[in-house]
């Protein structure tokens, strides 16, 4: 089994601090030891946090993202700091979710990706924001995303 160069990261095994900002955030990839072979990588954040940036109160979201790796995956580490570094930035929902998955896309360039982003309701709806960059590839097993839609007491 080959193994994988992690020469260029900064934040693996080193203490580090969350960013300010998304913007600041740094995300880090490494390369994939199986390029060329098309498998689902998910990541799922159920405990995402923004503010709003009316009210400045709390929003909650349940995110999974599924992508299908190019030459590159995401860190992790670097991966959950950056989702981090949203919890004291004020955007909306959307604006949120399609930010998270944009930065990943111009990161990785991976053949395919999507984020579902479940957002708990606060004011009385939850809004979900799904995006994707295509059809994802024939063939390749991709599992449901699991995420019950919002029920309250239905």
């Amino acid at each position: 089994m080959p193994s994988t160069d992690v020469s260029s990261l900064s934040m693996l095994g080193q203490q580090t601090e969350t960013a300010q900002s998304p913007e600041e955030a740094v995300l880090e990839k490494v390369p994939s030891n199986h390029a060329g072979s098309d498998y689902v990588v998910r990541f799922t954040a159920p405990e995402f946090t923004s503010l709003c940036p009316m009210t400045g109160q709390p929003d909650f979201a349940h995110i999974v993202i599924d992508y299908i790796p190019g030459e590159w995956l995401v860190e992790s580490k670097s991966l959950k700091l950056f989702l981090h570094s949203f919890r004291n930035h004020g955007a909306f929902h959307e604006d949120c979710s399609v930010y998270i998955a944009k930065r990943i896309v111009e990161l990785l360039d991976p053949r395919w990706l999507r984020i579902g982003a479940y957002w708990y309701p606060r004011g009385g709806i939850p809004i979900d924001v799904f995006w994707q960059t295509g059809t994802p590839p024939e063939g390749v097993w991709l599992p449901e995303q699991g995420v019950a839609t919002y029920r309250g007491r239905g």
